[in-house]
């Protein structure tokens, strides 16, 4: 592609990234409900960790060979659009069969070929943002995305509660056990997630190939050894920017999956005194999560476009740094709230936190790598997300009793201690100014 590319209004920005909603609806929905249609059929609430371990390991094998093949393909469509697409179709079917899980291994399966197509779509996704944008629009462009994440997961994680508000009942229930509520919502989400893809390719399709770009592609080796080599390669060669991030994601996505795992739990525990998944006051505690989750999400999507002054003053560490001391603050507070009201105060730091999570650790990363190489590149980036993850899911049942006592309020406070090494982590990224 040219070295200067066209510059793209706000507008065609905004409609790049309308296909990042459906796909963030998607993952909303997995956070705000899983850990309940888990503990719905049956679960124990010790292993809930281990269940949830299909996004890690499917992000940690598809993501990088996705990310590396898309720079390599070539196609009417571009190098990224198939692979949007069909991660978005896989997808939509995914989330119109969970919520009709019949069992527990059923619904642990389904979110392993829900996730994986995930997957499929969101390197190829956030390379093609990168592949779209000159430089000086990076952030303007990763943090509209981080908007979308935001507004996705607000109405993903509210549906289940408009649907109550509109009159469904909060107690209907399935044979499984899985609230009308949720089933719906989950339907909403399939329609959501291939529609708003679509719109993307639409409106804003792919730069073609330079000539240069076509015959450097040509001429790279085909197959899954050269795609594995290209990986390997990429590793060794990785920018220092890159390796230091290492350390914050480390943290930051620890704490984050001891949050959404054990929210509802933590939630049913500290405001409405239970501990059974079949009780009335474990669904008040579920539609509550999405309440304040709803919330953070809105936050979020405000503070993505509001934050973009103060990434080109401080820069996107500073930024970055702060939210996510504001959320280690709040996470340290929630257990204590007793106030369903006062539960929305620590909301607004987590909100913060997660547009940075969503945003800026990507204007760091799109500064530091190759143009040629992004695919491959925001594929191992990821992980940097699924590692930590996988070592929160193995770790944490086995401290759950022996360290945190067995109460899920006590991993909403470890959450808020990680967040807060991240923080610290982050200011030691070296940067092109720093270096």
């Amino acid at each position: 592609m040219s070295a200067l590319k066209p510059h793209l209004s706000l507008s065609q920005i905004i409609n790049m990234n309308v296909g990042f909603f459906g796909i963030q609806f998607s993952f909303g929905l997995q956070q705000a409900n899983m850990s309940p249609i888990y503990q719905y059929l049956g679960a124990d609430e010790s292993k809930l960790p281990l269940l949830w371990l299909a996004g890690p390991v499917t992000g940690l094998l598809v993501q990088p060979i996705v990310g590396a093949m898309s720079d390599r393909t070539q196609s009417r469509w571009g190098r990224r659009t198939p692979y949007f697409l069909i991660g978005a179709i896989l997808c939509s079917l995914g989330l119109l069969a969970m919520p009709y899980s019949p069992t527990l291994w059923f619904a642990a399966g389904l979110l392993w070929i829900l996730d994986a197509a995930n997957n499929v779509t969101m390197e190829p996704y956030r390379a093609y943002v990168s592949d779209r944008l000159n430089q000086d629009q990076h952030a303007r462009g990763f943090l509209t995305q981080s908007a979308f994440t935001g507004l996705a997961q607000t109405l993903a994680y509210l549906t289940p509660s408009l649907l109550v508000w509109m009159g469904m009942n909060k107690d209907a229930v399935g044979d499984n056990h899985i609230p009308q509520a949720t089933l719906t919502a989950f339907l909403i989400g399939a329609l959501l997630s291939f529609t708003t893809v679509w719109w993307s390719v639409k409106k804003v399709p792919e730069l073609p190939l330079t000539d240069e770009e076509r015959q450097r592609i040509a001429a790279a080796p085909k197959g899954v050894g050269a795609t594995l080599a290209e990986i390997v390669d990429a590793i060794k060669h990785m920018p220092p920017t890159m390796r230091k991030l290492w350390w914050m994601k480390l943290f930051q996505w620890y704490g984050m999956m001891c949050y959404w795992i054990y929210i509802v739990p933590a939630l049913a525990k500290t405001m409405f005194a239970t501990t059974d998944a079949q009780s009335a006051g474990f669904r008040d505690a579920s539609l509550l999560n999405g309440q304040i989750g709803g919330f953070y999400n809105f936050v979020a999507f405000l503070a993505a476009f509001a934050m973009l002054p103060f990434v080109r003053r401080w820069g996107p560490k500073a930024v970055h740094a702060t939210c996510l001391l504001a959320a280690a603050l709040g996470m340290w507070m929630l257990p204590t709230i007793q106030d369903k009201a006062l539960l929305f105060l620590p909301m607004i730091g987590i909100g913060l936190a997660w547009a940075s999570i969503m945003g800026n650790p990507y204007v760091l990363l799109a500064g530091s790598i190759p143009p040629e190489r992004a695919g491959v590149y925001m594929g191992i980036f990821n992980m940097f997300i699924v590692i930590p993850m996988l070592i929160q899911m193995v770790t944490l049942p086995l401290i759950y009793h022996s360290v945190l006592g067995g109460q899920p309020d006590n991993v909403i406070r470890l959450a808020g201690v990680l967040l807060a090494c991240a923080a610290v982590a982050v200011l030691r990224v070296p940067t092109a100014a720093s270096k």
